[in-house]
């Protein structure tokens, strides 16, 4: 018998030195739970992170390389602390987990596991992927609202409704039950919906060549002609609604209160392609297109102030949030913009992302700290602090996510590529206490 063989082996197999170590690899049928051999020529534990001279191979998180500033503060009075808190590397997402008894940490893939998805993942918590759609922490999803068989693109929840409303490129609007979860109505519009919004008890839906109206209170219904083409973004401001639209215009009706009715008052032109977002901030109106600008539009004359081409690709979305505007690009990256003396815009800080910036929304968590959700054309949602833009946690979907919305009593929406909507919800978090 070869008991110094043996012996060996099982040294090796948990972690010892070998003269070889190239060929050692772990027991796939430890991993899975179900390892009966002894001695297992292989390890029974996690191959540890290769490193030089005792440090990580990998860049440290929070390296210089996103935490500085991309353009020029001219204002003496502003104190600028954007980025200031870690960029990409100061978040407090989960990366790993402790496997069994024998403290192996198994690191995460950024990625979430298939086979847990279906249902029949044989690894637990000892599987390299994840097994939740997100990472972070202070808010967790709640449930998932099946139906569309398309991209959803706009999700509303009206003031004063218990109803929850999303459009879809499968040409309909479902409306939910936010007791039950249950869709209760389905209505098919004949062309696909490009933006949704509410406002007060409305709810605007942008179709092509059409801005469907709905009063959820009185069950009044309007349907505005004019747009050319789809209607990619809608915002209301002072009983004005503003809808931008293929062709590059954005057309405004007013509410006359008298008539109840929404009638055409102007069309702004500037854009030479399609007006995909829209903003109010201000007393301004702020407008991404896809000719990579953004136009500044006074809301009292109703005329264009400047124009921003700092965004290489189609800006997407444009936000805004105290004193300043943010706009988000297939450029990779969301801009922060704030007014010089002068009265003009100028990025004050850049913040890249690795993948195309699809949507920008904001919301407070359940501490009432401010949060920024970049979707990314990559399948995830990132979560940053402001204004440190420290990484505050990461959604993962099967395809986009085009549609965030904000709701009530710290819950959240998203909308991705397959029709499905996820509610999410904020949860306060233990806030540390100095001993």
């Amino acid at each position: 018998m070869d008991l110094d063989g043996g012996n060996k082996r099982v040294y090796q197999r948990l972690g010892g030195p070998s003269g070889d170590s190239k060929h050692q690899k772990v027991c796939y049928h430890w991993q899975a739970g179900k390892c009966n051999r002894h001695p297992c020529p292989f390890l029974h534990s996690e191959l540890p992170t290769p490193n030089v001279n005792g440090t990580s191979s990998k860049r440290p998180h929070g390296s210089a390389d996103n935490s500085g500033f991309s353009g020029h503060r001219r204002n003496p009075h502003f104190n600028n602390t954007w980025g200031r808190g870690g960029g990409r590397g100061g978040g407090r997402g989960a990366s790993g987990g402790v496997v069994g008894g024998d403290m192996s940490v198994v690191r995460k893939a950024d990625k979430v596991c298939n086979y847990w998805i279906q249902g029949n993942c044989n690894f637990g918590e000892r599987c390299k992927f994840l097994h939740s759609w997100n990472t972070g922490d202070g808010f967790s999803m709640l449930t998932q609202l099946e139906g569309h068989q398309k991209v959803v693109s706009g999700i509303a929840f009206p003031s004063g409704s218990d109803k929850l409303y999303t459009g879809s490129t499968d040409e309909s609007v479902r409306v939910w039950d936010c007791q039950s979860g249950k869709c209760v109505a389905v209505i098919n519009l004949g062309g696909e919906v490009g933006c949704m919004i509410s406002e007060g008890p409305w709810v605007f839906v942008g179709i092509p060549n059409f801005v469907k109206v709905w009063n959820t209170q009185n069950s009044m219904e309007l349907s505005l002609n004019g747009p050319v083409g789809q209607v990619y973004a809608l915002v209301v401001n002072n009983d004005m609604l503003f809808a931008g639209t293929q062709d590059g215009s954005i057309l405004v009706w007013k509410f006359n209160v008298v008539a109840n009715c929404f009638e055409p008052a102007a069309s702004l032109k500037g854009h030479t392609r399609g007006v995909v977002s829209l903003v109010v901030g201000a007393n301004r109106l702020y407008s991404g297109s896809m000719d990579n600008t953004i136009r500044v539009w006074n809301l009292e004359n109703l005329e264009c102030l400047q124009t921003l081409t700092d965004h290489t690709s189609v800006v997407m979305s444009v936000l805004c949030w105290e004193q300043f505007l943010l706009s988000c690009s297939l450029d990779k990256t969301v801009k922060v913009w704030y007014a010089t003396e002068s009265g003009n815009l100028e990025v004050t800080y850049t913040h890249n992302e690795e993948h195309g910036i699809v949507t920008l929304c904001g919301m407070h968590d359940a501490h009432g700290k401010p949060i920024l959700l970049c979707s990314c054309n990559d399948n995830t949602v990132r979560l940053y602090d402001l204004p440190s833009f420290a990484e505050r946690g990461k959604i993962f979907t099967k395809q986009e996510v085009r549609a965030i919305q904000a709701g009530p009593n710290g819950l959240f929406f998203t909308g991705d590529g397959t029709g499905q909507v996820k509610v999410w919800n904020w949860t306060p978090e233990p806030i540390p206490t100095i001993q």
